[in-house]
């Protein structure tokens, strides 16, 4: 028998889409409508169910309970819709991409992205690397990689790289550390191999500001935490403000640290078609400045 209620799969992802961009605009934006249909799509989702989903709180949004209970479900059925889709419009692009990239794009997302990927092109192959910045960089002109997911200053931008998006890096600490006390500023690091450290180092030594590496972690996880726990300072994008994390008062002492981005660099000279594909694929999820879903993890 088939259910009174039936569920529109459109409807749900303009209702996700509202809830993981954080608000109608963000919405319209990422699904390529206007705001006034994002807002029929879900007005309509709820008419039929019969409840609100959605609370609206200023320019906020946050599920009712009858939304949160939904989530999970809607996501279920708009990626069994998507694979479904997938299968039957799959291309005809072969070929292997070797793909390299840093943390700063959550893991999980990027698995299901790459997932997407093959069931749209099920003749394509994709060996995936993670590693730094440095050694993609040096894998994707080599030729050793296809296409590279990585971080570079502004200086070091390419005309033909794809920005997926910009930050500007600071000096960061957090209440917990009392910085002002005599003695070397203890610095909390991604390591030798990040090159925050090339960035932003030279500065504290024409400053004549006495340092040393407290700490040093591979991941942005780890100088998370490590901030947390009081034992420096570190440089990290703008966007990793808030909570406990605050700007070192004695960076005003400093010049402005750079700008930098996330991009998706493909190797030099003409790009297989399955490499270019894949980059139209990852920009088209990580390329709105809304994307902070994830938890970026290393530089």
């Amino acid at each position: 028998m088939t259910p009174a209620l039936q569920l529109d799969v459109e409807s749900l992802r303009t209702l996700l889409a509202a809830l993981d961009h954080g608000g109608m605009t963000r919405a319209a934006e990422r699904l390529n409508m206007s705001q006034s249909s994002v807002s029929w799509k879900i007005k309509r989702l709820e008419e039929r169910i019969g409840r609100p989903l959605l609370i609206r709180d200023g320019h906020t949004l946050r599920p009712t309970r009858d939304g949160r209970a939904l989530i999970p479900d809607a996501r279920a059925l708009v990626e069994i819709h998507d694979r479904a889709a997938s299968r039957l419009q799959s291309s005809e692009l072969t070929g292997t991409v070797k793909l390299g990239s840093n943390e700063e794009v959550d893991a999980a997302h990027m698995a299901s992205l790459l997932g997407r990927f093959k069931w749209a092109h099920p003749n394509a192959s994709i060996e995936f690397i993670i590693d730094y910045t440095t050694n993609l960089a040096r894998g994707v002109d080599r030729g050793e990689l296809d296409v590279a997911i990585m971080q570079v200053a502004e200086a070091n931008l390419r005309p033909t790289d794809r920005v997926l998006w910009s930050d500007r890096l600071l000096w960061v600490t957090s209440h917990a550390n009392a910085t002002d006390d005599a003695g070397p500023v203890p610095l909390i690091t991604f390591g030798e191999q990040c090159f925050y450290r090339s960035l932003s180092e030279p500065d504290l030594n024409a400053a004549n500001i006495d340092h040393l590496v407290a700490f040093s972690a591979s991941t942005t996880r780890g100088v998370r935490a490590a901030l947390a726990a009081g034992l420096g300072v570190a440089v990290l994008g703008s966007r990793h403000l808030g909570d406990d994390i605050i700007e070192w008062p004695r960076s005003s002492e400093l010049p402005e640290l750079p700008l930098v981005h996330q991009i998706a660099r493909t190797v030099p000279g003409e790009a297989p078609a399955v490499a270019t594909a894949l980059v139209d694929a990852i920009a088209g999820e990580l390329l709105s400045p809304s994307y902070d879903d994830a938890e970026p993890i290393s530089a």
